[in-house]
């Protein structure tokens, strides 16, 4: 039986972040939160294979305030969950994540395929699995939006910017879905009762063999996004299309997107 296990984020819900004035700073007193979007793709592909093929179906996480997560994430159909919950996760960068993600997995052990989403909805690094892949000593594959299990691996589908690439390969590997690769679920009242009773395992940085996180990155500061539009009308007055391209073409000259 193969043992697959999905790591996911327990991230903020951007739609409770508010930001305030003319200095944009965010606020984050109301904010609550959630699994991040794409790691529900992942926690979707870890369900179904285990629903369909019969697979061991685990899920792995940490941070700061994880325990919150673990009725959510069980009543989406991994069997049980492994985490790391400490305050010295509050703030963390891939590297670090990937290094206790990697711990987890170690200590879990025998596992054949572990499933990350493209990038987490908050930071969005993509640099997750790769260094995932790397620390556990497996086969990296991203962008995936096609996976099928084989008897000794997987075969994928990459969607990229030119076409898509099949790959298949022999032995455990680290991949990233894409947020096509499926339809998260919605869990059932069912599912979500069922989670009550699926084990989770807390574990502590020490027991994974990590005693030091030292930060390659640190966030200085984060400012809310502001969109200004001038509200142009180009085909205003009853103009020829011939007239509103040249007015169009010297408007993008005259704001300098034209040279």
């Amino acid at each position: 039986m193969k043992k697959i296990v999905a790591c996911y984020k327990w991230v903020v819900d951007e739609a409770d972040i508010r930001v305030e004035g003319k200095a944009r700073s965010l606020n984050f007193d109301r904010i609550k939160y959630k699994i991040s979007e794409y790691d529900r793709n992942a926690i979707e592909v870890g369900a179904s294979f285990n629903e369909k093929q019969g697979c061991q179906f685990l899920a792995v996480t940490c941070g700061a305030n994880v325990e919150a997560s673990l009725k959510d994430v069980l009543s989406r159909g991994p069997e049980s969950i492994a985490y790391v919950n400490d305050g010295a996760l509050e703030e963390t960068d891939s590297s670090v994540t990937s290094k206790v993600l990697a711990g987890i997995i170690k200590k879990i052990g025998e596992v054949d395929l572990v499933i990350c989403g493209e990038g987490s909805s908050d930071g969005y690094s993509q640099q997750v699995g790769p260094r995932l892949a790397a620390l556990l000593g497996y086969a990296s594959v991203t962008f995936v939006n096609k996976l099928e299990l084989t008897e000794d691996g997987i075969r994928a589908e990459r969607k990229l910017e030119d076409g898509v690439e099949v790959v298949e390969l022999t032995g455990p590997a680290v991949v990233t879905v894409l947020p096509d690769i499926n339809k998260p679920r919605i869990p059932s009242l069912k599912q979500i009762l069922a989670a009550k009773k699926k084990t989770s395992e807390k574990l502590e940085l020490a027991a994974i063999g990590l005693d030091s996180l030292a930060l390659k990155q640190k966030t200085l500061d984060v400012s809310g996004t502001v969109m200004e539009r001038k509200n142009i009308q180009i085909n205003s007055g009853g103009m020829t299309i011939e007239e509103a391209a040249q007015k169009l073409v010297q408007q993008l000259k005259a704001d300098g997107s034209l040279a």
